[in-house]
């Protein structure tokens, strides 16, 4: 299990004629479509939801372009059909969601995964409880381990279970990263404001609250480096951390550190500060959720102490002058005065700030950070004769994540802006009716992974906003 996550997570498949730094892509196919449904049959699809569907053909009506739709009632259920395991335990319900080609299961993928499906839960009385069992279980892998990212769906260690770190039966992958953490708060806070059901904030929850703030406190740094560290062999350099596992040295600021970022690749100045931000959003959603639900006032003050310093400190340390675009978020800082400027395609990332309700969209340093990070000043931004859009160094060079280009649409107020992400979503997904982990720059024939659920379900959310909004026009 352990090779078969190295090939596919870091996008390294087998290709014919390809030749790029750190990656041989798949080599899809572009012969001519009839725009046949890529999804299983109902038979064997993982769940189904009436909602869900009964969405799919209401949308698709709405939609002008062939390939468009098409590409939309592939993927915005993809998360249902192939992905979830939903099932009761100990008379809670109880919902596995692995990524797609991995079958492991990372707080952050399958909180986003299942997110556009959250609004129709109301309409759907097992959508809903699929939903609460997605909660149910990532309380349970937080009670295993507050520090893991990715877990298996049994207690067995099956995984990477050589990495030199305090590996747990039941723990996949053991990568530090504050975003697990706040994914898992963010869906079941949101759950709760949109079905009105507080049963998922029983004991467990409760206690795994508790352990999330622990852990944000831990690595705040205050009192040396805390009970985490991280070793892998590993010929990447972004898979292992410095310093005997420890990362770079941080000055303790108020700000957390986290030694991985969404991408699963080592930070190299450990307080990220998206991951920051999004911090100190969930910990106010814990707060309300203590003082309105759980009854735990003295914690729902902890929660709220812990985000007022982390901001004070995001506000002091990470936000910078730059010399072309004036003040901007940092990607990165370290509390001694040294910064990062650059942004990677995986969310949380400065591109995303509003879609994760982080900022405003019209706020004047977060267009100040988009126009950076959209931009030849990024060392992560590729343009080539395909598309342009956001990388990172998870699969290299010229790599375009379609993810990025689906937050650029998420985050626009541009029109024009929008539809041209539509557009180019539309042309580089190598007539396979999905989207994928990354595609070249220049040939979206050569992509990474072509099982994903986490950007197909995404691309659907896209859709389904802006028809909702009514802008299906910028679909045509």
């Amino acid at each position: 299990m352990k090779n078969r996550r190295d090939f596919l997570k870091t996008g390294v498949a087998a290709a014919a004629g390809a030749s790029l730094v750190g990656i041989q892509p798949i080599m899809a196919s572009c012969q001519s479509k009839d725009f046949v449904t890529k999804r299983p049959g109902i038979n064997k699809r993982n769940f189904v939801s009436q909602a869900v569907e009964d969405t799919i053909v209401a949308t698709k009506a709405k939609i002008k372009d062939p390939k468009i739709a098409w590409l939309f009632e592939n993927c915005f259920p993809n998360t249902l059909d192939t992905t979830v395991e939903a099932e009761t335990k100990n008379g809670k319900n109880d919902t596995f969601v692995i990524t797609g080609d991995i079958h492991a299961m990372w707080l952050r993928d399958s909180t986003a995964q299942v997110w556009p499906y959250l609004p129709l839960a109301p309409k759907d009385k097992k959508l809903q409880q699929l939903l609460a069992g997605v909660i149910n279980r990532q309380t349970q892998c937080i009670l295993i381990d507050p520090y893991a990212n990715a877990f298996n769906k049994e207690l067995v260690p099956d995984g990477w279970e050589s990495d030199n770190t305090d590996m747990k039966d039941g723990v996949y992958e053991r990568k530090w990263e504050i975003d697990s953490l706040a994914y898992a708060v963010r869906l079941a806070y949101n759950y709760w404001k949109t079905t009105g059901d507080t049963s998922v904030f029983d004991a467990d929850w409760q206690q795994a609250a508790r352990l999330i703030v622990k852990t944000f406190k831990e690595q705040q740094r205050k009192n040396g480096v805390g009970p985490y560290s991280f070793l892998r062999k590993t010929d990447r350099q972004l898979d292992t951390l410095s310093n005997g596992g420890y990362g770079r040295p941080l000055k303790p600021i108020g700000l957390i550190n986290s030694s991985f970022r969404p991408s699963d690749d080592a930070t190299t100045l450990g307080f990220l500060i998206p991951s920051n931000l999004f911090a100190v959003v969930s910990l106010r959603q814990m707060a309300e959720i203590s003082s309105e639900i759980t009854g735990d006032i003295a914690f729902a003050q902890t929660c709220r102490t812990l985000a007022g310093e982390v901001e004070a400190a995001i506000e002091k340390y990470g936000i910078i002058e730059h010399p072309k675009y004036g003040k901007v978020y940092a990607y990165e800082v370290d509390g001694f005065g040294n910064c990062i400027c650059m942004d990677d395609a995986n969310v949380p990332n400065l591109l995303a700030l509003p879609y994760l309700g982080l900022v405003e969209k019209n706020d004047v340093i977060y267009k100040n950070t988009r126009n950076l990070v959209w931009s030849n000043d990024n060392p992560y931004f590729f343009k080539g004769k395909a598309a342009e859009g956001l990388g990172g160094p998870h699969v290299g060079y010229d790599m375009i994540w379609p993810m990025s280009i689906i937050m650029r649409a998420m985050t626009s107020t541009d029109d024009a802006e929008i539809r041209w992400c539509i557009r180019t979503l539309r042309d580089t997904d190598a007539n396979t009716g999905f989207m994928h982990e990354t595609f070249h720059k220049d040939n979206p024939e050569k992509f990474t992974r072509s099982w994903f659920a986490w950007a197909n379900t995404l691309f659907g959310e896209l859709i389904l906003k802006l028809i909702n909004e009514g802008k299906g026009s910028l679909l045509g």
